[in-house]
């Protein structure tokens, strides 16, 4: 063994020591289990696992712990808490019946959407992390959906949101929903119907930091940002917004001894006070159609997109007040390969992104970016609307393509496999403990080492 693989091998361990030990940790004032994926992008919001080790390779002979099939159609992403794996979907039922009309431009793709033509149920479900059966499912609403979605996507495409207390799942027009960990029902609010632009679905993930939850509700409509009690679902602080529809989800960030929620979106990038939901800075520089996710670290707060202009920009945010376009709060952007669909993920103060929603991955440093590596080809990963995640020290891209490839997440890039499963994955994976799950269109599988398949459901 090398000196190299031996320090490695003493940190694993040392790791694995500290996960025995701690019972949860707190992080950004989300209670943890140090084997649970809590929210969209993670414990740290950053796309990172920090405790986890999932395999490198698999097939859907090897490494396969459980693959069950998932009623209906779902984009959002699994989260796995308190030996529980929980995702949302769509289901169609019934007769169909006359489609709603829609007006809605058609440029830049509007053309691909589908209207729904029967009445959908929606429904929250759990599975046992160890055997993957079904431990109980709750149907939240059912309702014929007023408006189209994406041929890509689907009428559950926000992920859900844990504090371990209570399970928080949004559906978007459909209704946004607490539930206990057993799947009752608590509170739910309506918060009206959105006019998505081009009618191409729905998609941000609500935030939640402590008591409060925090839902953004961008569209061609009178679009707000709200915060809600958690215990009550009644609304704490709403804030009007000038924007068009995004499908970015808010982060929340600590900022000094104050909390700031940071929207992305179309006109601006905006700062928001946690407490009261007032603006306290703005930022111009986005195009339309805002998908990824900021993310944060050391002060900054990162945002992109690629539609109609490419752009990164990487925002100071101790002192920023007012707005703070090309002032130096901007302190570094770039103008090519950044991401549409896919979300940043962030590791070691390192950023890793795709081109577009396509099989290129850059690298950059995340307090100057600076170039490290990129755009790289990724081979048979060609279709990326997943986020990717990094644990390890390892960046795991799965694809629509059926293919996820594991890279080395360092300053040089390099493949460690690449590995096919009989799906198609457009939903970003969870990692908890030493297990990946990862969620297609028709399967959940959950990926732990030296596992043949113990279930698979039809």
């Amino acid at each position: 063994m090398s000196a190299l693989e031996d320090g490695y091998t003493r940190r694993m361990v040392r790791s694995r020591l500290l996960v025995s030990i701690l019972v949860w940790v707190i992080v950004g004032g989300i209670a943890v289990q140090a084997d649970s994926w809590p929210r969209w992008r993670g414990p740290l919001a950053t796309g990172e696992a920090p405790e986890g080790n999932p395999p490198v390779t698999w097939s859907e002979e090897r490494n396969v712990a459980w693959k069950v099939s998932v009623p209906g159609k779902g984009l959002s992403s699994p989260i796995v808490h308190g030996g529980r794996v929980f995702v949302t979907t769509a289901v169609a039922f019934g007769n169909p019946l006359e489609s709603p009309e829609h007006e809605h431009e058609h440029d830049d793709g509007a053309h691909d959407n589908v209207v729904p033509d029967r009445r959908m149920r929606f429904d929250v479900l759990a599975y046992d992390v160890d055997d993957g059966s079904l431990v109980w499912s709750t149907t939240v609403r059912t309702e014929q959906p007023h408006e189209a979605a994406h041929v890509t996507g689907s009428w559950a495409s926000p992920s859900a949101i844990t504090d371990g207390k209570r399970l928080y799942a949004s559906f978007g027009s459909r209704g946004l929903y607490a539930l206990d960990l057993d799947g009752k029902v608590l509170w739910e609010r309506d918060l009206g119907d959105m006019r998505v632009r081009h009618a191409h679905g729905e998609g941000s993930s609500p935030a939640l930091r402590g008591d409060t939850l925090v839902v953004n509700w961008d569209h061609q409509g009178d679009s707000f940002l709200v915060a809600l009690d958690t215990a009550t679902g009644k609304t704490k602080w709403k804030t009007e917004r000038d924007e068009i529809t995004s499908w970015s989800s808010p982060l929340i960030v600590p900022v000094g001894d104050r909390v700031q929620v940071v929207v992305a979106a179309t006109d601006r990038v905006r700062g928001y006070d946690m407490e009261d939901g007032s603006p306290i800075w703005e930022c111009e520089g986005l195009s339309r159609n805002v998908v990824a996710t900021p993310v944060a670290t050391d002060g900054l707060v990162i945002v992109a997109n690629s539609y109609d202009g490419k752009k990164m920009m990487a925002i100071r945010l101790a002192g920023a007040r007012g707005d703070i376009t090309g002032t130096e709060h901007v302190v570094w952007e770039r103008d090519r390969d950044t991401p549409y669909v896919p979300s940043p993920v962030l590791h070691e103060g390192r950023l890793y992104f795709l081109k577009h929603s396509h099989g290129f991955l850059t690298a950059v440093e995340a307090a100057t970016g600076k170039t490290l590596f990129g755009p790289v080809r990724l081979g048979p990963v060609r279709n990326v609307f997943a986020s990717p995640v990094v644990a390890a020290g390892r960046i795991y891209i799965p694809s629509r393509d059926g293919a996820t490839l594991v890279a080395e997440a360092g300053t040089v890039f390099k493949t460690l496999a690449v590995n096919e499963l009989d799906d198609s994955f457009s939903a970003s994976p969870a990692v908890a403990g030493d297990a990946l799950f990862l969620r297609g269109d028709r399967h959940l599988y959950k990926i732990a080492a030296d596992q043949a398949p113990v279930s698979s459901a039809p």
